[in-house]
């Protein structure tokens, strides 16, 4: 296949949608040789800070010298960035003759994977056939029954934390969700976990406990923020300081996440990685779409936060730069809590440009000004993105506030090609 055919090969099958169970991935998989077998994967799930934790160990790992594969998801401007090779996503060409392979022992399966097998196949491939040292496997949704879980036998899992999303799917409580991304814990392997609200720790510590898994819970009386600007984030991590581009209050968290897991790679797993692999790792990790600054006059920032712990950090990350007050471009899914959502940006949020986003599950423009417009803001809803980016960013230049592009990932492929 051409990168094309596979690019409309792979969206095609998105019509089926999210099918729970390992069956149709083990089956595929199998046809293809078991590449997962020949891994060896740091496997992450949670509800937020996947995508940024992957990001801090696969440039930690770079730094000491390893040759890394990342899958990660969503992609945010270009379908190849799920499945990179040290930092840099593949090439089409790479795409499409994986894809090729992938499409040849799916197309005799009875029951056919869905979208995110097929992916998952494709990266278990490349990375098979790359070689890597190492492969920083994020889950798509979920852990138990995720695609990527059919891996047996990781280097490390890692639990960034749990909250309520994806509730059709994981569950309504805590406790069922934690459930759920406990699910990717191996026999006897290490675990490495962000704090956890007391009924989400009870699930985790009870199914390390029953697996026999090493656990390290990342305790946050050890992280202390030294600054915080618009120019990057100091942190001291057990009396260590590390230095990071990414902005967000939420990434002290998430590099002492990663900062944990070079350490249990290097004590448990044997692999070499050195104080200053790491400091260098997590000073030259790059993470689009996190509270990152598109332009700087006026300030315009982008946040995927897409449920309402997200939304909080993104808020809260306002409040830390001594930003009270904003103008909001926001586009949301109607399968979120976004009431909830829409309650925590009201407090910051002055004027609201809604939108409706590039996705079948999106939620119309005009629903979502109404919301604003309940609680007491002036909002306006856009058929055309481009349109609301201009309107919101002279509406933000003539108020002299910034303009935060807040919701979706999904949103910031249409924003960024505007």
């Amino acid at each position: 296949m051409t990168y094309e055919e596979t690019l409309t090969y792979i969206h095609k099958i998105s019509s089926l949608g999210s099918k729970p169970g390992l069956s149709r991935i083990t089956e595929l998989c199998r046809r293809l040789g078991d590449p997962q077998n020949a891994l060896r994967c740091v496997h992450i799930t949670g509800t937020n800070g996947k995508g940024s934790t992957a990001a801090y160990l696969t440039s930690i790992l770079l730094a000491a010298g390893y040759h890394v594969g990342t899958f990660t998801s969503p992609f945010v401007k270009c379908f190849n960035e799920r499945i990179a090779l040290d930092g840099k996503m593949i090439s089409n060409a790479r795409l499409a003759a994986a894809a090729s392979a992938v499409k040849a022992a799916a197309d005799g399966m009875e029951d056919p994977p869905t979208e995110f097998e097929l992916i998952t196949a494709i990266g278990f491939l490349v990375f098979k056939e790359e070689a890597c040292d190492v492969v920083v496997l994020e889950v798509g949704m979920g852990g138990r029954f995720d695609a990527t879980n059919i891996i047996k036998d990781p280097l490390c899992a890692v639990i960034t934390g749990v909250a309520l999303d994806h509730e059709k799917f994981l569950g309504h409580t805590l406790a069922e969700i934690a459930g759920e991304k406990a699910g990717i814990i191996k026999d006897g392997r290490p675990l490495v976990c962000a704090d956890l609200a007391p009924e989400a720790k009870a699930v985790v510590v009870a199914e390390a406990e029953r697996l026999h898994a090493p656990t390290r819970f990342v305790d946050p009386q050890k992280i202390r923020i030294l600054s915080h600007t618009l120019d990057g984030l100091s942190a001291e991590v057990d009396g260590t300081r590390y230095d990071t581009s990414l902005l967000g209050v939420y990434q002290a968290k998430n590099l002492a996440l990663a900062v944990a897991v070079a350490d249990v790679l290097c004590k448990t797993c044997g692999l070499s990685i050195s104080p200053r692999a790491v400091r260098d790792g997590i000073f030259a990790a790059k993470w689009r779409a996190r509270f990152e600054i598109l332009e700087r006059e006026p300030l315009v920032i982008f946040d995927g936060g897409h449920n309402p712990e997200g939304v909080r950090a993104a808020v809260d990350t306002l409040h830390a730069l001594g930003i009270s007050r904003v103008h909001l471009l926001t586009g949301l899914l109607a399968d979120k809590d976004y009431p909830q959502m829409v309650d925590i940006a009201a407090e910051v949020c002055a004027r609201v440009f809604t939108v409706s986003v590039s996705n079948p599950r999106r939620l119309p423009a005009k629903d979502l000004a109404d919301l604003y417009r309940a609680r007491g803001k002036d909002a306006a809803a856009f058929d055309d993105i481009a349109a609301a980016k201009s309107a919101a960013k002279a509406a933000a230049a003539a108020d002299g506030v910034p303009l935060l592009i807040l919701g979706s990932l999904y949103l910031y492929k249409d924003i960024a090609e505007e």
